[in-house]
């Protein structure tokens, strides 16, 4: 393979966003574990987790990657609603790097409140600046004034980040019999080496 085949190939591989899978479960003797590989098929519970880097900005152009690290995009959406699918249409076809989460049920409507959002959708953050519903000059004027350029810029190779739900689902952990912490000087532990009373390195 040539140079300029093998340098393409490169880009193309570190150009898009990198994703692993996290695997957390409880063994039989009470051990939580963190692993990327799955864990034995013994085990009964597991909470999976898929895990995003930091989108990659060093492949694009400096405006938009300046853009994107100081006032990152948030597109919030629902399923079946023409509004947010214009929204994202806009976002994509101007070439707006940006996370897109959903808001479908009870616990993702409280996390869209808790960022400022009503329930209007869709509902934009362009860095701490925040559109609900959809009116195209207001979007684009938001985000021509956040440094975005006006025409795509974006590497064809570019993915923005899985689609998640507003408030991703937590697992509740299985409580684990724990020592009782010493609550006297008395009882706890001497220290070791520097560390401050009652810790141990």
């Amino acid at each position: 393979m040539n140079k300029r085949w093998s340098w393409l190939l490169l880009s193309l591989l570190f150009s898009v966003n990198a994703h692993a899978q996290l695997y957390k479960w409880v063994g039989q003797d009470g051990k939580v574990t963190y692993s990327d590989t799955p864990p034995p098929s013994s085990v009964k519970k597991v909470e999976e987790k898929a895990i995003t880097a930091a989108p990659v900005t060093s492949n694009l152009p400096f405006e938009l990657a300046k853009a994107m690290k100081s006032q990152p995009v948030t597109l919030y959406t629902t399923s079946k609603c023409n509004a947010c699918d214009s929204a994202r249409s806009l976002l994509n076809a101007r070439g707006i790097p940006y996370a897109e989460k959903t808001v479908n049920s009870n616990e993702d409507i409280v996390r869209l409140q808790q960022v400022g959002g009503d329930k209007q959708l869709p509902f934009l953050t362009v860095g701490r600046s925040k559109l609900s519903g959809f009116e195209a000059d207001a979007w684009n004027t938001l985000l021509s004034n956040a440094g975005y350029p006006e025409n795509s810029q974006l590497p064809a190779s570019y993915r923005n980040p899985p689609v998640q739900a507003a408030a991703p689902k937590q697992v509740a952990e299985p409580k684990a019999s724990a020592a009782p912490v010493p609550d006297t000087p008395g009882d706890r532990l001497p220290a070791a080496g520097n560390a401050p009373p009652g810790f141990r390195f």
